[in-house]
């Protein structure tokens, strides 16, 4: 599946370079946080944000970008020593899509989805690495809004707030309840995307 997506990827990129109607260029930042349904809160796990993109317009206010990023994920315990629960850290490979709405020349907000490939997973226990039990899924799909102030015209810097739609791992047990079907990703992320 993920070697469909960058194939994928790769005509969109192609396409738009034959029809010199994009750009593209490069995301860096930070992530920071947390997992719904693993008895913590708060947006304690930060990591690395790292990516490229590709923009195509739609219309004179409206554009269609397209993402691939490694991204940092999971939560952190800050009392792992009193309660015993479990940090998690995760990375991906994700493809975001979304459709970009300029409000004027400084901001603009998007809307959209993304799937995201597991690259690696484990929980952090007080004694070190353990095994993942339930492990993860492979795949992560989220939906995400955010906003981009256009700081000049090659760099924009980026706000997003995006949230799993599916469970990335259920319960330890097989019990599923009504609202409560598993653990989500839920992510805030800050970055600078810059034209190249």
């Amino acid at each position: 599946m993920g070697k469909k997506i960058l194939f994928l990827f790769i005509i969109l990129i192609s396409n738009n370079v034959k029809s010199q109607n994009f750009n593209g260029g490069l995301i860096g930042g930070i992530s920071s946080s947390q997992v719904s349904g693993d008895n913590l809160s708060g947006y304690n796990k930060a990591g690395l944000f790292l990516g490229v993109f590709t923009q195509a317009p739609v219309s004179s206010i409206t554009n269609i970008k397209m993402e691939m990023n490694f991204i940092q994920k999971g939560s952190r315990n800050p009392k792992l020593n009193q309660n015993g629960i479990p940090d998690i850290s995760t990375s991906y490979l994700e493809i975001p899509i979304s459709l970009n709405y300029n409000q004027n020349e400084l901001l603009s907000i998007e809307s959209g989805i993304q799937t995201a490939f597991l690259l690696s997973a484990k929980d952090n226990d007080v004694y070190g690495s353990v095994n993942s039990d339930p492990p993860f899924d492979k795949t992560d799909i989220s939906a995400f809004i955010g906003i981009y102030y256009h700081y000049s015209e090659k760099m924009s810097l980026n706000t997003r707030l995006g949230n799993s739609v599916l469970p990335i791992r259920g319960y330890y047990t097989e019990r599923i309840f009504i609202f409560k079907r598993g653990q989500y990703n839920t992510v805030l992320s800050f970055t600078i995307h810059y034209i190249i």
